[in-house]
């Protein structure tokens, strides 16, 4: 009887490690713009930046699931990208800390000012901006290759 259970706990753990894996990617990006940039010079990777409203806007959602939460995105963007992105959820139990919402404001301030969901810049390590983007149809692959472009016309 204690063997049965322990291989069912052991089967239950092994079935969450894939779980957890597909939450680690969130953990990294940066959530300041002034952050970004530093790895970015300490790096010399250029940033992504994603303006996005997580509970509001379908396309921010769409982008997400099909690109920036995907393995083979996350791969890609490992090595190339210095990732960041601002959230402005506009329902009460999504709302985020005080703090974070000021960066939020002053990084779109500064990249975003016309209020473009989603939207996706690409910087240069020193913030100059290369290209502006958003939703695009195609999954991981066909984004990576389309965000490629933007920065070999640059």
């Amino acid at each position: 009887m204690r063997f049965v259970i322990l291989t069912g706990i052991v089967a239950a753990l092994a079935g969450a490690t894939p779980a957890f894996a597909q939450t680690a990617p969130t953990d990294t990006w940066n959530t300041s713009l002034p952050a970004a940039l530093q790895q970015a010079q300490a790096t010399q990777r250029p940033v992504l930046v994603v303006f996005s409203g997580s509970d509001w806007c379908k396309p921010c959602m769409m982008l997400k699931q099909e690109v920036f939460d995907q393995p083979e995105f996350v791969q890609f963007a490992k090595d190339r990208f210095v990732l960041a992105r601002f959230d402005f959820p506009r329902t009460k139990k999504n709302r985020l800390p005080d703090s974070q919402v000021k960066l939020n404001e002053e990084a779109a301030a500064k990249l975003n000012r016309d209020g473009t969901f989603p939207s996706v810049v690409l910087l240069s390590p020193t913030g100059q901006v290369l290209a502006r983007t958003g939703y695009r149809p195609g999954g991981p692959a066909a984004y990576d290759t389309y965000l490629e472009q933007l920065l070999a016309k640059k």
